[in-house]
């Protein structure tokens, strides 16, 4: 498939086209990709040696924290974009990546929480790392709420970028959480200078993690080419109106 000219994709309809061609692509092996990972990690990946067999959460929950946390940076930078440049497809953008990124931001405390159970004794704590997690996830519900609940669309859409680019300050709180404060939640076993995680363990995670990824933007796309379409039959329906009057 040719790389696409990005600015011929600034323009809804094409883009649209360019998304449906796209759309599978991403999709079928993102599924295909997240379900060798997650088989692999549940039934084939050794236990850990502390945590035994409840390590196995960690192939849905760090991929899911992992792109609950890029998903918000996009749609920050979206946010920015339809602010200051006028992009036409930035908003779209926004509106498609904010209920992606709130089901996985979801995804990651429900894992989180269970994992935690065992782990700590209990269900939640207020943990800075848990804490700033749920700021990510009230922070998303709060952007669908201002493009939603405000009368006028263009003007809750530019309160909702608002927030996205503010909320950006949670982003380094939720990495270095572990570090500048006593937390019960374990520092990062991947950085740039390598893993501590066994490579038996490492390579289901990072296949589920390249599926989650895959997921993400399938269902934003997916999420886009509806808000078109919808934004299609509403001008219809205000042609229409307007050779009725």
């Amino acid at each position: 498939m040719a790389a696409p000219d990005l600015h011929a994709l600034a323009n809804p309809l094409r883009f649209q086209r360019f998304a449906t061609v796209l759309t599978p692509w991403l999709l079928l092996p993102g599924l295909g990709l997240l379900g060798i990972g997650l088989w692999r990690g549940l039934f084939l990946a050794p236990p850990d040696y502390l945590q035994g067999d409840m390590v196995r959460i960690m192939y849905v929950h760090v991929p899911a924290a992992w792109f609950a946390l890029g998903g918000y940076l996009g749609m920050a930078i979206a946010a920015l974009s339809a602010l200051v440049w006028k992009h036409p497809l930035a908003a779209l953008s926004v509106r498609a990546i904010a209920p992606v990124g709130a089901m996985f931001a979801a995804i990651c405390l429900i894992t989180g929480s269970i994992w935690g159970k065992p782990s700590w004794g209990t269900w939640w704590v207020w943990d800075g790392r848990l804490t700033s997690m749920l700021v990510l996830f009230l922070l998303y519900l709060g952007v669908i709420a201002l493009i939603h609940l405000h009368e006028d669309r263009a003007r809750g859409l530019k309160m909702a970028g608002f927030l996205a680019i503010v909320g950006t300050i949670n982003l380094p709180i939720i990495k270095f959480s572990v570090e500048w404060w006593n937390t019960l939640h374990q520092p990062a076993s991947i950085r740039v200078s390598g893993s501590s995680i066994h490579p038996e363990m490492l390579a289901p995670l990072m296949l589920s993690a390249l599926g989650f990824l895959l997921l993400f933007a399938a269902l934003v796309l997916i999420r886009m080419r509806t808000l078109i379409a919808e934004q299609r039959l509403d001008m219809r329906a205000l042609r229409r109106a307007a050779r009725a009057g």
